[in-house]
């Protein structure tokens, strides 16, 4: 997520480390290379030029900390400056005091709006919240039909009308307005309506989207932008914005080659919030925009906050007791240890996860690590019976080569796998002796989520 802006932005910053003070010579020099950063990261000419004008009015305006050297100093100027220019305060959903809240989806064609749909569903569901998603993207072939496999596969209905021969009703505004009614019928909270988009900003789109949002009267209009698309993305948002005056932005595609443009350049244009930022393909990979974590991210000072909040999100209190007293009895087995594996895949992308590690993100940002990290640990146990896996010390050289042969690995895999979980065992009964009984422990705890 935006590593060559992160690397041109250090760069420029590494030029102050060695200088004793900041003078106008030096911040000169790192004020170019900062806005040649920003401006092939595609943000908006205007953008790049009052961010570097603001920071320079700082630096100079500023005596420099004795405890604290000029580039110190810098990285804290900018990344102030970062987290103003991404919006300053993380802006939540309003809802309606009379359910359902309804929130109209807008964008192009590609920007990923129908995921996002499903994606914003799921959030939700996941929040104790009730949603229905409505199809009232007619146009595009095969639509409706991806919108209710994203629904189907996080478990929400959608609603989707269609004529007795099975076609879709080509009348978006009807299918909006009876959606509203089926989601009060049936006690739905929330109702995400997913409307059509083009390849480019015309007049026939901006009407209809404009049709929908008279006739259903939204809580909240979002506006999905393709973070990979740059200063295009900034241009129709613009255009969006000038039509359906939009609640917010979201970021998709941030998992890609994304230059960072589109973050940087839209709040301040548009002056409208980022509100959730996509990070991958799985329906679970939203979250919530703060621009401070992303200011630290971008500034390659990891994101811990979220990290927590994602370690808290799959390990909870009553599972971690429980599991704390495993531990201290030295009952802890392989069921044990590939149950906390599930729960640490849940977070969501290794490689994503590492990058939020303060200080690490960068020394892996070129290193391959893949999703399926874990699938010859987890393939070795699942090869085990009940009874191996809860009593380990029982597996002998006979049912070594049995369980080799099962997950397909040679038996050396299977002895260090052994031998590994015997001294994680150890090390994790001697942390819980370390942390006391005020404390529980497990691999969430061990990243920083307990």
């Amino acid at each position: 997520m935006f590593d060559s802006l992160s690397d041109k932005l250090e760069g420029a910053l590494r030029s102050l480390s060695g200088q004793g003070r900041i003078t106008e010579l030096n911040i000169a020099e790192s004020m170019r290379e900062i806005r040649r950063a920003l401006l092939d990261a595609d943000v908006n000419y205007q953008v790049a030029r009052d961010f570097t004008e603001r920071i320079k009015e700082k630096a100079l305006g500023q005596d420099v900390l004795s405890s604290v050297s000029p580039g110190q100093q810098m990285v804290k100027i900018v990344y102030d400056e970062l987290v103003y220019f991404l919006g300053e305060t993380h802006e939540e959903i309003s809802f309606s005091a009379q359910p359902p809240t309804v929130i109209l989806i807008a964008g192009l064609q590609g920007s990923g709006k129908t995921t996002f749909s499903g994606k914003l569903a799921n959030y939700f569901k996941g929040k104790g919240r009730s949603p229905m998603l409505a199809a009232a993207d007619v146009y595009r072939p095969a639509a409706v039909d991806q919108l209710e496999m994203v629904a189907e596969s996080v478990g929400v209905p959608v609603y989707a009308l269609r004529e007795t021969d099975g076609s879709i009703v080509q009348d978006p505004v009807r299918i909006a307005k009876e959606a509203i009614q089926v989601a009060r019928k049936e006690a739905r909270d929330v109702l995400i309506i997913d409307t059509a988009g083009r390849l480019h900003v015309d007049e026939r789109m901006m009407t209809e989207v404009s049709d929908i949002k008279s006739a259903v009267d939204p809580d909240e209009i979002l506006f999905v932008v393709d973070a990979m698309t740059g200063q295009d993305a900034v241009n129709t948002a613009v255009e969006f914005n000038q039509r359906l005056n939009f609640d917010g932005v979201v970021l998709t595609k941030l998992d890609g080659d994304t230059r960072g443009g589109a973050a940087l350049s839209i709040r301040k244009v548009v002056e409208k919030p980022i509100k959730f930022a996509s990070t991958g393909e799985k329906m679970d990979a939203l979250t919530p925009f703060y621009p401070e974590r992303m200011a630290q991210r971008i500034l390659g000072m990891g994101d811990v906050v979220s990290l927590v909040e994602k370690a808290q999100e799959q390990f909870d209190e009553k599972q971690a007791e429980k599991l704390q007293k495993k531990i201290r009895s030295e009952s802890f087995d392989l069921e044990d240890f590939l149950d906390q594996l599930n729960r640490l895949k849940k977070m969501g992308s290794m490689k994503d996860l590492v990058g939020m590690i303060p200080g690490v993100g960068r020394q892996v940002k070129d290193l391959d690590i893949e999703d399926d990290a874990f699938k010859y640990i987890e393939a070795i146990i699942y090869s085990m019976t009940p009874e191996e896996r809860r009593e380990p010390q029982i597996i002998n050289g006979s049912r070594r080569r049995r369980i080799a042969r099962g997950a397909g690995v040679e038996v050396r895999e299977v002895n260090q796998l052994l031998k590994q979980f015997r001294e994680m065992r150890k090390m994790m009964k001697t942390m819980t002796k370390l942390m006391g009984k005020g404390r529980s422990l497990d691999l969430g705890s061990l990243m920083g989520g307990q």
